[in-house]
């Protein structure tokens, strides 16, 4: 073999590697409340990834308000070593709804099972490790067990970072969002190339037909099985991010997380490993469904999913008993209205799913 044939093939074979060893790039939108638990945990599973780039975490009101959310999330990058991955503040409000229009909704249709940051009161079920609920105060930051920040968040909107990064790494990032998804539907207004410059988007949210699980949180779906709080909370940006030209889509609902749960023992178990967030998980975790989690699990290991289907999914945004819903129909059998296929994942291999993030949240921490 000459000199020049064995210059290229070892060059060939060295972009070969640095390709395959090239980590994933994602960001996180996340309504981020804390502090721990299950909004907080799956960040925590995506900084332990081995193959991961974190390019930034950009925070929405959902299970509570954006600047109390993005207080959790700085605090949770100081405690973890990762203060260089940039926190992010997008929505305050979601596009239309809002508190005073959900009071009119339950006079009308019934009371909502969990409001999320518009949450009066926590049930035997709530949280007791944060702050009582302030529905009527978006902007209070109360203090936290964790201790408050001392780094700050990102000076930029979290619909002009996502824009931004895209534009910087085009085909190249996942966006996975586990909250409402008000700060997409804003990205996609501002830019209608967004979505088309992302690597796909993964998102947890909407119902289809979960089989009730036997805990409180049950109470959300089983007499409504359409009805999820991440879509209920901002309908019309849900729609909005639907209908967008996304090279590719995977929904994590409702259906595959209701035999998941966080159980007492993993808190243990992570509390006796390695990583420098240990003693903050064990203390602040509780015991919920693995909503979260889930999202970020099967697109870390896709062969967790052991069922799934591609279906055409909307949500209804009419102002009736099912604002909110998850609609869906066969591909190409929907009404003609945007809509795009999506992959459901419907069911996955929960016991693996499990295991798998103990032992991500217990390894030592990747630093940067």
């Amino acid at each position: 073999m000459s000199t020049l044939r064995l210059c290229v093939l070892m060059a060939a074979t060295l972009l070969a590697s640095v390709a395959i060893a090239a980590p994933r790039k994602v960001i996180i939108d996340q309504d981020a409340l804390g502090p721990g638990g299950p909004n907080l945990q799956p960040i925590l599973m995506l900084l332990q990834a081995e193959d991961v780039e974190v390019l930034g975490i950009t925070v929405v009101s959902g299970d509570g308000w954006r600047d109390e959310e993005v207080a959790h999330t700085l605090r949770l990058l100081e405690i973890s070593g990762r203060t260089d991955i940039p926190v992010v503040p997008g929505a305050v409000m979601p596009l239309v709804n809002s508190p005073a229009r959900t009071k009119a909704w339950e006079r009308t249709y019934g009371k909502l099972y969990y409001k999320g940051a518009w949450t009066e009161k926590f049930g035997d079920e709530g949280s007791v490790k944060r702050a009582p609920p302030h529905p009527d105060n978006p902007y209070l930051i109360p203090p936290s067990p964790a201790g408050a920040p001392t780094t700050k968040a990102l000076d930029e909107s979290a619909a002009t970072f996502l824009i931004r990064k895209v534009r910087e790494f085009p085909g190249q990032i996942t966006i996975i969002a586990a909250g409402p998804l008000t700060n997409l539907a804003l990205a996609s207004r501002l830019d209608p190339k967004f979505a088309g410059l992302a690597k796909e988007l993964v998102f947890m949210g909407g119902s289809f037909n979960p089989v009730p699980a036997q805990n409180h949180f049950a109470a959300e779906y089983v007499n409504s099985p359409r009805r999820e709080f991440n879509m209920r909370f901002d309908p019309e940006a849900a729609s909005i991010v639907l209908r967008e030209p996304w090279a590719r889509v995977m929904q994590i609902p409702v259906d595959p997380t209701t035999r998941t749960f966080f159980k007492p023992e993993y808190y243990e178990q992570i509390g006796r490993g390695r990583a420098a967030f240990r003693d903050y998980v064990k203390a602040y975790g509780e015991s919920f469904p693995m909503w979260d989690e889930l999202a970020v699990g099967v697109w870390l290991d896709p062969s967790l999913v052991t069922r799934s289907a591609t279906l055409a999914v909307d949500i209804e945004t009419s102002f009736t008993a099912g604002y909110g819903d998850t609609l869906s129909w066969p591909v190409g059998e929907g009404p003609g209205l945007g809509e795009r296929a999506v992959l459901v994942v419907q069911e996955v291999d929960v016991a693996r799913f499990e295991k798998m993030t103990v032992e991500l949240l217990s390894r030592p921490s990747r630093r940067r």
